[in-house]
């Protein structure tokens, strides 16, 4: 037991830092990618299965270095497609992941970046938990390798339990696995990060690595945000919306905004107007989300008409608002609700 803790699992490194292990063990370079070929490309974990790695290596490798492999506990499936993975991680916690049908027989996985979540937001479940702890950067990307077995993912979203950003050092070793031609392989047009809006955090993330970035918003106002998300009395509207000016951007992208559409909160047209304001001069796409009802939560989702009316407002005003479909409404949807109901039952 003692030798496997000191094991390192190959898919916490970034592959940089692959290639800096295999160096020290005196290896051609060379090698790490054909590790990462191995691990990514072809999902096997077992080193007796790499067979162009000489017998040596695999022997070495198997002394100093484990390949974790993922399946999911729990697995629900809506009528829509929509299916929900719970993971059950080493020391008894557990997280959810998403895989939501889009269009073309396409597939956006949302994953998780930790136990539970610090930012305390009134309408999300996973709040609820608290934060736990950080997820690894190999308990990130098992994510997308436990549910690639079931077939290609087109998308990944950086949305599901946790603050990304508030774990940036693993995300970022993740992005790069994702990114990478011998890693996952992903164009950065093909995965975005959601934040709730840690405006120093937000900096550093558009320094180290290129990511769509989607801002969770919310409110239009700092007394409404503060009551929905207690980031926004450490980085207030103004703030968050001068980091978003900033945040590095190539001509083709666009800052994502996430606005949940809460019943007589935060659905008016007054909200609409003001919004428009707030946006102005920042690239901006608002994905509407109305409000996805759940057990413990007096937030109701607003009726068609509201939702269709301030939709209409934003378009009529140039600005690109596109109504996300909920998915999942007869499975445990909204984050964190699958860890809810088994943890109750339990």
């Amino acid at each position: 037991m003692d030798m496997e803790q000191q094991k390192v699992d190959l898919k916490n490194f970034s592959p940089d830092e692959l290639l800096e292990f295999i160096s020290g063990m005196g290896k051609e370079r060379f090698r790490c990618d054909q590790l990462l070929r191995w691990i990514y490309k072809r999902g096997v974990t077992d080193l007796d299965q790499m067979t162009d790695l000489s017998k040596v290596l695999r022997a070495e490798l198997s002394k100093k270095s484990i390949i974790s492999d993922w399946d999911p506990e729990v697995v629900e499936t809506s009528t829509d497609g929509t299916r929900k993975y719970l993971f059950r991680l080493e020391d008894g916690s557990s997280i959810e992941t998403v895989r939501i049908p889009m269009e073309k027989d396409h597939s956006t996985l949302c994953i998780s970046t930790q136990v539970g979540c610090a930012m305390q937001c009134d309408f999300c479940l996973t709040g609820n938990f608290g934060l736990k702890r950080n997820l690894t950067t190999a308990e990130i990307v098992n994510q997308v390798c436990a549910v690639a077995k079931e077939g290609p993912i087109n998308n990944i979203v950086l949305m599901g339990m946790g603050e990304p950003l508030n774990n940036i050092d693993n995300v970022v070793r993740a992005l790069k696995i994702f990114y990478a031609p011998t890693g996952l392989d992903y164009g950065t047009r093909k995965v975005t990060l959601s934040t709730c809006g840690l405006v120093p955090e937000m900096a550093e993330l558009g320094k180290r690595i290129t990511v769509n970035l989607a801002v969770s918003l919310n409110a239009t106002t700092d007394e409404v945000r503060d009551k929905l998300m207690p980031v926004n009395k450490r980085y207030p509207l103004k703030e968050l919306m001068a980091a978003c000016r900033n945040y590095p951007l190539a001509s083709y992208r666009r800052i994502f905004f996430e606005y949940i559409l809460i019943r007589d909160l935060n659905d008016s047209i007054a909200d609409a107007k003001r919004m428009i304001k707030l946006l102005h001069g920042i690239k901006a796409k608002v994905n509407l989300i109305p409000f996805n009802e759940h057990e413990g939560s007096s937030y109701r989702c607003p009726d068609k008409d509201t939702i269709d009316a301030f939709q209409r407002y934003l378009l009529d005003h140039d600005v690109v608002a596109i109504r996300r479909a909920s998915k999942g409404q007869d499975i445990s949807a909204a984050c964190g609700q699958l860890k809810g109901k088994l943890e109750k039952n339990s």
